[in-house]
């Protein structure tokens, strides 16, 4: 059997640490901007939402009206 085993000094570093460091803190500081503005969004749809329950205007017309039996149109069989 042939085993590969590979040393750290036949691999060349092709990425320092630092580069490793600057890589990983531009992904950190997009995904914290990302979840700023995810709980800014919540916050100003649930401040919205409180003040249309507030107001009433969830309510629609249809809500109010009576149900109107669909069937008695001439395509349907009246029996």
């Amino acid at each position: 059997m042939f085993l590969l085993t590979i040393s750290p000094k036949t691999i060349p570093i092709l990425i320092s640490q630092s580069q490793i460091v600057t890589i990983l803190s531009v992904v950190v500081v997009f995904f914290l901007i990302l979840l700023i503005l995810g709980v800014r969004k919540s916050y100003i749809l649930k401040k919205e939402n409180d003040q249309l329950a507030q107001s009433g205007s969830l309510q629609s017309d249809d809500d109010n009206k009576t149900y109107k039996d669909f069937r008695d149109g001439h395509l349907y069989d009246n029996n």
